[in-house]
């Protein structure tokens, strides 16, 4: 820094100053006036002087005098060039307009890179006396990068952390010229950043890239694969593609299925293909069917081809793991009367060769209860009922030769701790309104109306009208694409009976609803889903779907019935052992997200384990081991352990759980199983720059944005910019330590002097 000269300025009013004038004249004469009256003795001459000083120091010290000392800047200030680094940046979507014969478009950040050169800042043309030389004005021009703070960095972008920190790096910057497509997903609101840098008048000058359209796109935009499949069962894999191409498409999707492990052959593959039609700048909902054919672990890979118009072919490929298993569903029934829809039920469920069939039939008019094969004569145990993976309730209640009250109390424990489904399904006995105020009132989804006991028939049919929920749910999904399932659910037969409902619980999903019947709160629920603790619940309120077999045998009666026994057993065949089971949720999640790890554990005589420990030691792609120590339940949750942890690393984690006695510390149990985490993708590639994020940030700072084809124009706003302004230090005389001791000195001076000359 370079001084010049000081000055002295005084800060009041010009009243207070004529005001200070007066006094000092009048001091002056009452000083002269006991000079001349003491015969103009020389001691009175200095003690009068004295005295005429101090009144003026005192009067120019109200007048708060400061010293200014002006100083002008002799650094040069700082050009910051911000560009970002983040994932999005690799987009390719950026076409030169002047270059007709280009046929594939440059990323984001291939384009911004010629421009993270400080040649282009100063530029070295001196002959062309027209182009502002931001370098004869004295900038350093300097290159920073952000994205942001995780790991790796580059899948969020934070700009209000980048911003910010050039901010807070360099004390003398003028303005900041940032490189960007605008884009950012983590950390707080540039506008924040945008703030500060008003508050200091420094611009931001905004280089927009990217395009603000979608270019011409086939996007494999989701595969919804479960964790698990069954051998020999078909799997319905629901995928999405979208186009932003001008007409529509016919695309030959094709799965392939890399066979990992197997005892007869490695890495064997096999591929299925289907023809789908993505409408133009829309997308497609359609699902592709497998067969595995072996147990073992999985790759899918699900692609489309890249169209002849299609300028981003990253997005046409998802990968995903997938392990297949043996299934044996245990599935209990319990029914008062043999209606039509238990009769149905049974038999659908007893062909399925993955259900494993125990049935309970209480006839409270016999004697005795029904018998058969697969029939039992008691309702099972608490030790037995554990066992059993779903349970259908259908029209029973509370009471003589039906349940007691301790039975539905282990229903409503093997559904909160032990992760079984439970499916209601009243009848015209009314029976279920005995279990409105009992332990099962919690889970039941529904209000039951108690003006309509025994249901609602009626002569005329009904029929089911799926909700946008049950339009989207793999539950109800009887067609292969979303169009076809609407009109399946169209077509099936109706009912003449349904049951009493005034609406559904808060907390449920309601995917089917009565076509025309409403009560005050909308349209009559029929199928209720919800959630209760570890496992399921749902509720079908139509007695009726055995009539969907008209004309097409068991083709929607038995795929909807084994869709709703996989469904609700889904969490418990997730890992499970000899005596344990685990089980968490999400089941596919992603980096950072909570990893909810439940534990169903037995001891040596089959009963729920309670007490004891449980330790799930969950192992990283990288092989870091993270040990998560499991916390027994209380009240409905007792035999059920429960913990969670926080993947850092995409990819598979393999998850080891282990259980030790109360009194021994030998391992009791063990099971272990895979977990695949997901990326973040917070960056996905192929979105549209935002713009309009980076005009606010340049509005804000009284900057511009400019599209990255019109850079060079940003020379003349940056010549434009003014000097630096130079830098005032003031020093307060009025209020200084060393003033205030000056004149406390000459006071008793002055004292001394008076005292020594007699003066009274």
């Amino acid at each position: 820094m370079r001084e010049q000269q000081g000055n002295f300025e005084f800060f009041s009013s010009g009243t207070f100053l004529g005001l200070s004038l007066v006094v000092i004249i009048v001091a002056g004469v009452l000083c002269w006036m006991a000079w001349h009256r003491s015969g103009y003795s020389k001691k009175t001459a200095v003690l009068e002087l004295l005295r005429f000083v101090l009144i003026c120091l005192v009067v120019v010290t109200l007048n708060q005098p400061e010293w200014l000392q002006t100083q002008l800047p002799d650094r040069r200030s700082t050009l910051a060039v911000l560009s970002d680094t983040s994932n999005s940046m690799k987009t390719r979507d950026v076409i030169d307009i002047q270059d007709f014969d280009q046929r594939d478009p440059k990323s984001r950040a291939e384009t911004i890179q010629p421009l993270m050169s400080e040649e282009v800042w100063k530029p070295s043309d001196v002959s062309d006396r027209r182009k502002p030389r931001v370098g004869d004005l004295r900038y350093n021009v300097v290159f920073e990068s952000f994205s942001s703070q995780l790991e790796p960095a580059e899948e969020a972008t934070d700009l209000n952390a980048g911003l910010s920190q050039v901010l807070d790096t360099y004390a003398n910057l003028r303005g900041v010229v940032l490189l960007s497509d605008g884009d950012w997903n983590i950390g707080n609101s540039p506008v924040e950043a945008a703030t500060r840098f008003r508050m200091r008048g420094i611009p931001v000058f905004a280089v927009g890239v990217g395009s603000k359209v979608p270019l011409p796109d086939l996007e494999l935009v989701s595969m919804d694969a479960p964790t698990f499949a069954v051998v020999n069962k078909q799997l319905r894999i629901p995928f999405i593609v979208r186009s932003t191409l001008g007409q529509d498409r016919d695309l030959n999707v094709t799965l392939t299925q890399a066979y990992e492990r197997s005892r007869d052959n490695i890495n064997k593959k096999s591929t299925v293909s289907k023809l789908i039609r993505v409408p133009a700048m829309s997308q497609a909902q359609e699902n592709m069917v497998w067969t595995p054919p072996a147990t073992g672990d999985y790759t899918l890979t699900l692609r489309i081809p890249q169209d002849t118009q299609e300028l981003i072919p990253e997005n046409n490929v998802l990968t995903v793991p997938l392990s297949v298993r043996k299934e044996q569903l245990k599935v209990l029934v319990v029914e008062s009367y043999p209606r039509w829809e238990y009769r149905y039920l049974r038999n659908a469920l007893e062909r399925d060769p993955g259900v494993e069939l125990t049935c309970l039939l209480f006839h409270p008019k016999l004697p005795k209860v029904g018998g058969g094969r697969s029939y039992i004569k008691n309702f099972p145990t608490t030790h037995e009922l554990s066992r059993y993976d779903v349970v259908f309730l259908g029209d029973v209640g509370v009471g003589e030769k039906q349940l007691t009250l301790e039975q539905i109390r282990d229903l409503r424990q093997l559904v909160s701790a032990q992760a079984s489904g439970l499916v209601f399904m009243p009848g015209r006995t009314g029976m279920h309104a005995s279990l409105m105020s009992g332990p099962l009132a919690d889970l039941y989804p529904v209000v039951l109306d108690a003006a309509t006991p025994y249901g609602v028939g009626s002569a005329t049919q009904g029929y089911i009208a799926l909700t946008q929920l049950g339009q989207r749910s793999l539950l109800t999904r009887l067609g292969e694409t979303e169009e076809i399932n609407q009109q399946v659910w169209r077509t099936l037969p109706g009912f003449y009976w349904y049951a009493g409902v005034k609406r559904a619980k808060a907390g449920t999903e309601t995917l089917a609803v009565h076509d025309e019947v409403a009560t005050a709160s909308g349209r009559v629920p029929l199928i209720v889903t919800k959630t209760y603790g570890a496992g399921k619940v749902l509720f079908m309120g139509t007695d009726s779907a055995w009539r969907w077999r008209q004309g097409v045998e068991d083709k929607y009666h038995y795929r909807f019935w084994s869709q709703v026994a996989r469904w609700m057993a889904y969490r418990r065949q997730m890992a499970q052992g000899e005596s344990m089971r685990l089980f968490y949720s999400p089941d596919r999640p992603h980096v950072d997200d909570t990893v909810m790890l439940n534990a169903n554990v037995n001891d040596p005589l089959g009963a729920p384990m309670d007490r004891g420990s449980v330790v799930v030691k969950a192992i990283s792609p990288t092989g870091k081991t993270q040990t998560i120590h499991l916390q027994p339940g209380e009240g409905d949750a007792i035999g059920l352990f429960s913990g969670s942890f926080v993947p850092k690393e995409s990819g598979n984690y393999r998850l080891v759980a282990s259980s030790r006695g109360e009194v021994t510390s030998s391992l009791q149990a063990s099971v272990q199983t895979d977990l695949s985490v997901q990326g973040l993708n917070r960056e996905q590639q192929g979105r549209l720059a935002r713009f309009e994020v980076l005009d606010e940030i340049a509005k804000i700072t009284n900057g511009k944005l400019v599209p990255v084809s019109e850079v060079q124009s940003l020379l003349y706003d940056l010549a434009a910019l003014p000097e630096p302004e130079p830098t005032v230090h003031r020093t307060r005389i009025w209020a200084h330590p060393l003033w205030a001791g000056f004149l406390i000195l000459l006071l008793g001076v002055f004292w001394i002097a008076r005292k020594m000359t007699g003066a009274i």
